[in-house]
């Protein structure tokens, strides 16, 4: 796997033929990103936390039998952000997009969410939850730029010590695939090592891009340490992302992938995959490059996978922007830029 920067920006959609809208509510601190697939995408999914919420996953188990996607939703609101989903199926269906059965079309759309009820924003949004809103708007702004930080998924975002986000990262490799991975960081645990302000992804960091500060050294004795949410009481959880590849691979290889993908979790986020947290990985995989050796090149592709993970993890966090009425401070706030 090469370290060189090869790629256009950073980002999921450094992937051709992906594109990423975020719309979000500074008033109710949530948001919703979508990944919107010019083309139906090969996907899959793996879920490891073991407090998921989602929507249309079981169609993407590899026995299944719809293989392509038509987009992937990633929301704030805990259940009620399952909306989102529901509208930008609706909206791609009037535009005559879907899987067909019959003279119908069905928009295949799934989608997660993150628990960030309680976070400082107003909630009291009676029997209109702002998703399906927010859903339409995301779709609208996709884009192939978009922005990381407080913002879709990630508007409302926090970790044990630090206010979450929206992170991506990317990287192509030596055989020409690119792989990428987009995130929303809502974890039970937290990305910074104790009470320093380097990230546990410093190993896999590119060009200082969640700020070139590497591991503490030495590390801190109390690096391994539990800290999270759940002291004194339980908090908003999960993080939910997609990793995505122009690789052509099926959909069992995009299930592999998706489940290599976790090892980034692991790598950026302390304690990750815990009983409180939702932790996802979608997978999706344009097709735009044929593998030459199958199983080599998958060795390859996961190992991208969990790199682009953790470093989109951090990403997010260090990319975090203050707000009215925020409980946590963001990185910046907290370790001076």
């Amino acid at each position: 796997m090469t370290t060189s920067s090869t790629r256009r920006a950073n980002l999921l959609t450094d992937i051709a033929g992906l594109r990423v809208g975020n719309a979000d509510d500074p008033v109710v601190k949530s948001g919703v990103t979508v990944v919107l697939c010019d083309e139906p995408a090969v996907a899959s999914v793996h879920v490891m936390g073991g407090a998921p919420g989602t929507r249309e996953t079981d169609l993407l188990a590899p026995e299944n039998t719809a293989d392509r996607i038509d987009a992937v939703v990633l929301s704030g609101g805990s259940a009620f952000g399952l909306d989102a989903g529901g509208a930008v199926a609706a909206e791609l269906a009037a535009e005559g997009r879907g899987f067909a059965v019959g003279p119908a079309r069905v928009p295949l759309v799934p989608g997660a969410i993150l628990f960030d009820l309680l976070n400082g924003g107003d909630k009291d949004w009676g029997t209109e939850p702002p998703y399906r809103r927010l859903g339409r708007e995301a779709l609208a702004a996709a884009a192939i730029d978009f922005d990381i930080g407080s913002v879709g998924a990630g508007a409302g975002a926090t970790t044990a010590n630090l206010k979450g986000g929206l992170g991506s990262a990317s990287i192509r490799l030596d055989n020409g695939i690119t792989v990428a991975a987009l995130v929303a960081v809502n974890a039970v645990g937290q990305t910074t090592i104790a009470d320093t302000a380097q990230f546990w992804a410093a190993p896999f960091e590119i060009d200082g891009e969640f700020g070139g500060l590497g591991l503490p050294s030495p590390l801190p004795t109390d690096s391994a340490a539990l800290r999270h949410k759940l002291q004194p009481t339980a908090g908003q959880n999960t993080t939910i992302g997609a990793v995505a590849t122009d690789a052509a691979l099926t959909k069992a290889e995009a299930k592999r992938l998706a489940v290599v993908a976790h090892d980034g979790f692991a790598h950026a986020i302390w304690p990750s995959h815990t009983p409180f947290d939702g932790d996802l990985v979608f997978a999706l995989a344009t097709g735009a490059v044929p593998l030459n050796d199958r199983a080599y090149d998958m060795i390859a592709l996961g190992a991208a996978a969990a790199s682009c993970t953790a470093r989109a993890i951090a990403r997010g966090v260090h990319a975090a922007t203050a707000a009215d009425g925020d409980l946590l401070p963001t990185w910046n706030q907290r370790f001076g830029g």
